[in-house]
This record gives structure tokens, C-alpha cells and sequence, in this order.
């Protein structure tokens, strides 16, 4: 038996797996100014953040049409599919997955849709979890079961230097935006149930890289893990939590990935975004 899987860009795959499993990858768009175009290959994270610090600018994302979605499943079956599993980030955070939903409802039982309920490698890696079990010949249901069970075990932290940019994108509530600038107070936050929300507030960057780097080592509890390392313009506190991490998971850490974020992400977080994804191997 032959399953397609298929996610969507806001997975950040590191570039080293790039021909390891077999997914296809439907693009989100970003609107700046007026003109859109594809996350991965018609905009860059540079210029969403050149567009955000620049006044007067306007940046949007737009989900995938469901048709983008249907014609993507239409195509894998028609190559020999006997079904695909389409994986993607939080419904509460995108309309991709309704998308990916309606398609699904459209094309027939043979296509199964599945929401992380996370973002970045969150996603990612519930992505290449069902890949893998694709590959290793499993049924529709199994790896559809693969999908699922790995996006359980993924914990999403990160930090920003504002919450400005999530405010205005509405993946934050007013009130927690404002907490933070009337305090002035540097936001932890993670994804909770498919929303992001403030998981703790310190005074400092380099105590909220601390403390994003203690989160990350309770998440990843007594077992071994996988970890990935988000940034936006800040490859050096994107290197610092590489380092930190290793030292402190030590024979625990499986695979560790360091990428820097897409343009969608980058529109509702802005530049200085450092994150970290665990991925507990055991369920």
C-alpha cells in the first residue's frame, strides 16, 4: 500500500532532510503591500521583517484555496496513492486546515486531514513521522495514527522581542500584548491546545533565552528527544540555544536541527524570534 503525505510550508523542514521522506509541501502567501507571494519560494523571512520594522507597512497571510489542496490530493491518487494524510498547523492559528478539511470532504474517504495543533517543526515533525511510516509501506489509518500521535508529544516555545506583531495579526489577545509593554516585561510563550499564549514573563533577553532553555530541558522529561531550533534574523541566540541545550540533554538529544523561520511565521512574530520544538521520542 502506497500513502502520500502531504503538509503544508509552515513546517520548516531543515534543509539536511531534503530528499529523506517523501512529502509534498502546499505554500501559504504572504501579503506585503499589496502583492503576495509563495512562502518558500516567491518571499523570504527577510523581507517580511524589512516590511514589518518599515512604516506604514501592511503584511497579511492568506491560506492555501481548498482547490490548491484538492488537485494536490487528485494528483497523488492519480499517480497510484492508495490514499494520502495531509498534515498542518493549527486551526486555531490558520485557516489551513479547514482548507485542507474541505478538500478533503470534496476528493473522498481515501484522504485523511489531520491538525497538529502547533506550528514551525511542531509540525514538522508529525510531518516526517507519517512520512517515515508511509515508507515503511503502513496503511492509511496507521499513518494517519503516526500524524497524531507525534504531534502529542511536541512542546513549542519561543520568545519574541514584541508582541506587537502577534497582536496585529490576532494570534494574541490585546489584553496579554498590552501586559507586556506596560511592564516591560520580555513574553515565553508557547503553544497551548492550538494557541499561543504567554507561558512565563522575565525581565531580560538573556533570562528569557535562560529560561526558554529550561522549559525546553522539563519538556523533554527523563527520555530521549528531538529538538529544533527556530529564529528570525538571530542566528546567534538561534546558536546559544543549540549549545545550551546539547549540554544540558546530553545523551538524550537524538536529532537537533537549528532553521531559520518562513515568511508566514515571520509576518506574526516579527524579527528577534528565538524557539525551540521538543519532540519526546517516547509517547
Amino acid at each position: 500500500m502506497t500513502i502520500a503525505v502531504v503538509t503544508d510550508s509552515t513546517a520548516y523542514l531543515p534543509a539536511e532532510l531534503n530528499g529523506t521522506y517523501d512529502l509534498t509541501i502546499v505554500p501559504l502567501t504572504v501579503v506585503i503591500n499589496g502583492w503576495d507571494g509563495l512562502e518558500g519560494t516567491e518571499v523570504a523571512p527577510a523581507e517580511v521583517a524589512r516590511a514589518l520594522t518599515a512604516r506604514r507597512a501592511a503584511v497579511s497571510t492568506s491560506r492555501p484555496a481548498p482547490a490548491q489542496f484538492a488537485a494536490e490530493y487528485r494528483r497523488l491518487l492519480d499517480a497510484g496513492a492508495d490514499g494520502v494524510v495531509s498534515v498542518h498547523l493549527s486551526a486555531k492559528l490558520s485557516g489551513t486546515y479547514e482548507a485542507a478539511r474541505l478538500a478533503a470532504a470534496e476528493v473522498g474517504p481515501r484522504v485523511r486531514v489531520v491538525d497538529s495543533r502547533t506550528a514551525a517543526m511542531g509540525l514538522g515533525f508529525p510531518a516526517l513521522a507519517a512520512a517515515a511510516a508511509a515508507r515503511d509501506g503502513h496503511d492509511l489509518e496507521t499513518v494517519t495514527g503516526a500524524a497524531v500521535d507525534h504531534a502529542a508529544r511536541v512542546t513549542t516555545l519561543f520568545y519574541v522581542d514584541t508582541l506587537e506583531f502577534l497582536r496585529r495579526g490576532g494570534r494574541i489577545g490585546a489584553a496579554s500584548a498590552l501586559l507586556g509593554t506596560a511592564l516591560s516585561v520580555k513574553p515565553i510563550l508557547h503553544v497551548d491546545d492550538g494557541a499561543v499564549t504567554i507561558r512565563d514573563k522575565v525581565r531580560t533577553t538573556g533570562r528569557a533565552l535562560a529560561r526558554l532553555v529550561d522549559l525546553a530541558v522539563e519538556a523533554a522529561g527523563d527520555g530521549e528527544a528531538d529538538v529544533a531550533v527556530h529564529h528570525l534574523g538571530t542566528p546567534d541566540r538561534a546558536e546559544m540555544l543549540v549549545e545550551a541545550l546539547s549540554e544540558r540533554l546530553g545523551d538524550r538529544l537524538r536529532d537537533c536541527y537549528l532553521t531559520e523561520v518562513g515568511a508566514v511565521v515571520a509576518a506574526h512574530t516579527g524579527p528577534g524570534l528565538a524557539g525551540v520544538v521538543i519532540h519526546s521520542r517516547t509517547g
